[in-house]
């Protein structure tokens, strides 16, 4: 399955061989997605919320930890995702949060997974029906088996940037340090490349083409053969890296560091390079 797919490609599907649907609304700030879905949602769609479903709590390993197996497979199959079932996910902003299902679902070894081009806003665009109505899926059978996408510890991340390319998610003024409004300090990992993750969506709010995002990423840097890794705030917008990175055509899974600066800065020890070079 492609990493993208496009509103008319999942209307077309027939009902008895529909993908499972996923609604990942979220906001850093709010209001909570769980209300957007109240209000409105694709036919059949499930509300999967980052915070307790696609995350474990807050702490130690940072924002937006990434979540235990066991806690992970409940909840996938209480959204009915089986084996062998492709998933849809969507949000309503860039498809940087419905990146990071992607990515979980991937790293537990699902492979028939894509993101909704252009999420909830291109669904409307095109005049397809919403509900309001809750479904209620025939629980799922998959077997979590985390391992199929590679991750980085901190250390590696730092090694990373300094031995391949690392890129940074965030927003560029959070890479400079000219603001810091969730984590503990202002900066980013030494050696990092800033790479916003809204720079992946056009203006119409669907991802740009496989051309023009293998041009972006040549242009900070990404040459054949060279290791490349992903982080941001807390792991949640840097998923939409990864996935830029394929839609792209890289050869291989970006990696991604889940704990991001969210766990990195809790580390006094760490460095924090700031303004716009690497560092």
């Amino acid at each position: 399955m492609r990493p993208l797919i496009s509103p008319a490609e999942l209307a077309a599907f027939p009902d008895r061989d529909r993908p499972v649907v996923l609604d990942v609304r979220w906001r850093l700030g709010g209001p909570p997605g769980a209300e957007s879905y109240q209000e409105g949602h694709l036919p059949g769609a499930v509300f999967a919320d980052l915070d307790t479903a696609l995350a474990a709590p807050p702490g130690e390993g940072g924002r937006h930890p990434l979540p235990d197996p066991a806690a992970l497979q409940r909840e996938l199959r209480k959204a009915g995702v089986r084996a062998g079932r492709p998933v849809v996910v969507y949000d309503d902003a860039d498809g940087s949060v419905a990146a990071r299902a992607w990515w979980l679902l991937r790293w537990v070894g699902h492979p028939e997974v894509a993101v909704l081009d252009g999420g909830y806003a291109a669904w409307l665009a095109g005049g397809r029906e919403v509900t309001t109505d809750v479904p209620s899926p025939e629980p799922g059978d998959i077997e979590v088996r985390p391992g199929a996408m590679p991750v980085l510890s901190a250390d590696e991340a730092a090694a990373l940037a300094r031995e391949g390319v690392l890129f940074d998610a965030r927003a560029h003024v959070r890479y400079t340090g000219e603001t810091e409004p969730v984590d503990p300090r202002a900066g980013h990992i030494p050696g990092a490349v800033s790479a916003p993750s809204s720079e992946h969506a056009g203006a119409d709010g669907r991802w740009k083409s496989p051309s023009e995002l293998a041009e972006r990423f040549a242009s900070l840097g990404l040459a054949d053969g060279v290791p490349v890794g992903a982080y941001c705030g807390s792991g949640v917008t840097a998923s939409s890296v990864v996935l830029a990175l394929e839609v792209a055509g890289h050869p291989e899974p970006a990696a991604l560091y889940a704990g991001s600066w969210s766990h990195w800065s809790r580390d006094p020890e760490r460095p924090a390079a700031t303004g716009p070079e690497r560092g």
